[in-house]
């Protein structure tokens, strides 16, 4: 009975291992695929992006600079938090050359259906609430916690870390912009090129 357990169950691992050799690769395709649109969704019209990797919180954040003709035309930041209601949620948002947030983009998140997932839907009160301003000039927490950015309604964690991974993109962005020289995204200590 021992044998026949082990045998089965050294099968049925196998058959795991298997598939998700097969599917690892498709998977990092379709993630790939979903970021580049996403970059089209949060970027004015660009020609080309310059990719760099940062870290942010433990995190690792890729910036995308975005030019057209030469010019600087925006900045998309692929950042991510860890404390969503259901864990992961990664988002590309995009910011203009002066630090406006110019759209949200979010490409993967687990949170609970008709609550915290409502962070997805196109004019959810997360987006309207920083869309089109300067993210220097707003507190990005939400509303319950003294910030600026509204929370859904009964997902107040999963608006609390929509706003941090914002929060953690501006940061990033200060850094790939070159208004500071490293990244602080919880504490603001870091001395701005513009402040020096």
């Amino acid at each position: 009975m021992v044998l026949s357990l082990f045998c089965i169950t050294l099968v049925s691992s196998a058959c795991v291992g298997v598939v998700n050799m097969i599917t690892a690769s498709k998977i990092e395709e379709a993630k790939a695929a979903a970021a580049k649109r996403a970059l089209a969704q949060v970027l004015p019209e660009f020609d080309t992006t310059e990719s760099s990797e940062h870290t942010a919180d433990e995190l690792t954040i890729v910036a995308h600079k975005a030019t057209k003709g030469g010019e600087v035309v925006g900045y998309a930041i692929e950042t991510s938090t860890k404390s969503g209601f259901s864990g992961l949620i990664r988002m590309m948002v995009g910011f203009d050359v002066e630090g406006r947030i110019l759209n949200v983009n979010v490409l993967e998140q687990n949170e609970t259906p008709g609550l915290g997932a409502k962070m997805t839907e196109e004019g959810n009160p997360l987006l309207v609430s920083i869309q089109g301003k300067e993210a220097s000039k707003i507190n990005l927490t939400v509303k319950k916690d003294g910030g600026d950015v509204d929370a859904l309604t009964a997902a107040t964690i999963s608006s609390r870390a929509y706003a941090e991974a914002v929060a953690r993109a501006y940061a990033v962005f200060k850094v790939a912009a070159g208004w500071q020289s490293d990244v602080q995204a919880t504490t603001g200590a870091t001395q701005t090129k513009k402040e020096e």
